[in-house]
């Protein structure tokens, strides 16, 4: 396992920073669009953030639950009020400066101790602690700020107004799309034995891979709801259909209760709305393939459309330079794609293939419990 490093430490304090703004500027966005009269996008954007933290906090209770199995149920009732309050993810940053602090400025002379000797159990500690942090940012991500990534842009294009308010909630939700894919891969590599160290090169194009792509897709939805809400809303269910049957073929076992598996496998299908994941650690070549060329072909498929039906929707200088922003976006982020997979991405999965090849059941069930919950979440 890696180490918690100095670096680590300063980047949660920043991630910590960048979360707490976040919520901020939601609600400021929120308060502007509600003092101009536009009631609806102001619910949206609250709704966006009450739903993503809805889910969090049901998934970080739950981890609790399963963590502190067996010990005090008084921490357990206090902390289930902290969640119903919905600051159940400071805690989890209160223990991560907690350990943080002492993994990244103590110093361990001895080298070669054990797992259970402290300065390594405080670097397991505090690597579990901002791991589930950034699932729960992961979540939190492609619920609410990718959507609000989508409004936004939506509303700029439709409206065609330029204020402070949109550029700064622009400029948020690519932040915490930015932060939380590279914080997630950086967690990833860290909690499992079997992953590299993720240098700066590799963060730099995985970043880029799904920045890129997120973008094009983001506004290529943005153009199909210039069109028509209703058919962006039918394309939006579908895609969320298709995710989730896949994630149910996929037996996901991720969960100890089948309750919050299908609300995992629910989560997953919104994800793969915007972006793909393998949730099950394998080898996807056939299903990334199928994925992006499945985006490549609605992205093309929607600039056609507005190219030969001529909509006077958009300002024709407005619509070239989406085309040309959505274009460009989708080939640099199949090309970052394919260079992280080709050199940078890790021959050895998180689990062994013994693993792999078990049967869902009680033994798979027990393993769950013993190692990390990254075993059994997002791959890359």
């Amino acid at each position: 396992m890696m180490k918690f490093t100095k670096q680590d430490f300063i980047f949660l304090v920043g991630g910590i920073i960048i979360y707490v703004v976040d919520i901020g500027v939601d609600f400021w966005v929120a308060s502007k669009y509600f003092c101009q009269g536009q009631y609806s996008w102001s619910i949206l954007i609250l709704s966006f953030r009450g739903f993503s933290s809805l889910i969090t906090q049901i998934f970080s209770y739950e981890w609790f639950k399963n963590d502190w199995e067996g010990t005090d149920t008084g921490k357990l009732k206090w902390i289930f009020l902290v969640h119903l309050f919905q600051c159940g993810i400071f805690i989890r940053y209160w223990f991560a400066l907690k350990y943080g602090c002492q993994a990244a400025f103590r110093q361990n002379s001895g080298g070669d101790a054990s797992e259970t000797d402290p300065p390594n159990f405080i670097q397991k500690q505090v690597i579990d602690i901002v791991t589930d942090i950034n699932m729960l940012r992961v979540f939190k991500t492609f619920l609410e700020t990718t959507p609000q990534l989508f409004v936004q842009i939506y509303i700029f294009m439709e409206h065609s107004k330029n204020n402070f308010c949109q550029y700064a909630a622009i400029f948020m939700s690519f932040c915490g799309i930015s932060i939380s894919t590279v914080d997630y891969q950086v967690s990833l590599r860290k909690s499992l034995l079997h992953k590299d160290e993720f240098h700066v090169l590799p963060k730099l194009v995985y970043l880029f891979y799904k920045l890129f792509t997120i973008t094009s897709w983001i506004l290529s939805i943005s153009l199909i709801t210039l069109l028509s809400v209703r058919s962006s809303v039918i394309l939006l269910i579908f895609l969320w259909i298709c995710g989730f049957t896949w994630t149910l073929k996929q037996h996901t076992t991720f969960c100890k209760s089948m309750k919050m598996e299908y609300l995992y496998r629910i989560v997953v299908g919104i994800i793969l709305i915007f972006t793909f994941f393998n949730i099950k650690g394998r080898k996807t070549k056939y299903c990334i393939s199928i994925y992006y060329a499945t985006h490549t072909v609605v992205t093309l498929g929607i600039l056609l459309v507005y190219v030969f039906w001529k909509p006077l929707i958009i300002k024709g200088i407005v619509f070239i330079i989406v085309s040309i922003l959505t274009v460009l976006s989708l080939v640099l982020g199949i090309i970052f794609l394919a260079v992280y997979y080709r050199h940078f991405h890790p021959t050895a999965y998180c689990r062994p293939q013994a693993y792999l090849d078990e049967v869902d059941g009680e033994a798979e069930q027990k393993d769950r419990v013993k190692t990390s919950r990254f075993q059994n979440f997002l791959m890359p």
